[in-house]
């Protein structure tokens, strides 16, 4: 195992914005930040999702749970609205959508890939 922290290390404000894009799923308005990339399973765990006003995130499933910090704005995971500093944990094989009206960056861990319902 390489200890060098350095090569541990994702400086997320010298990345760029990129749109996010998924086979079959409306994105538009959402842009992602790599944070971490797995090679084994050839995904990413770690990332920053930036939403646009008005942008939403289908319907979903999550095998293995989600971690989400809400870094700016504020965005509703179903109903429940998550605001600046909110933090939310969903256990394994919890369902919800995210939508924002006025925009927001959240951070998210998600450990296996979320199935579109």
């Amino acid at each position: 195992m390489d200890t060098s922290f350095k090569n541990y290390i994702a400086n997320s404000e010298t990345k760029e914005w990129k749109s996010l894009e998924e086979d079959g799923v409306e994105t538009k308005g959402i842009f992602i930040k790599v944070l971490r990339y797995d090679k084994e399973t050839k995904r990413a765990p770690t990332f920053l999702l930036k939403f646009e006003a008005g942008a939403s995130y289908p319907y979903h499933n999550h095998p293995a749970g989600e971690e989400a910090f809400v870094m700016e704005g504020e965005a509703y995971f179903n109903e429940q609205k998550l605001t600046k500093g909110d933090y939310l944990y969903t256990p394994p094989t919890f369902k919800h959508s995210v939508k924002t009206d006025t925009g927001c960056v959240i951070l998210f861990i998600v450990p296996k890939e979320v199935e579109i319902l």
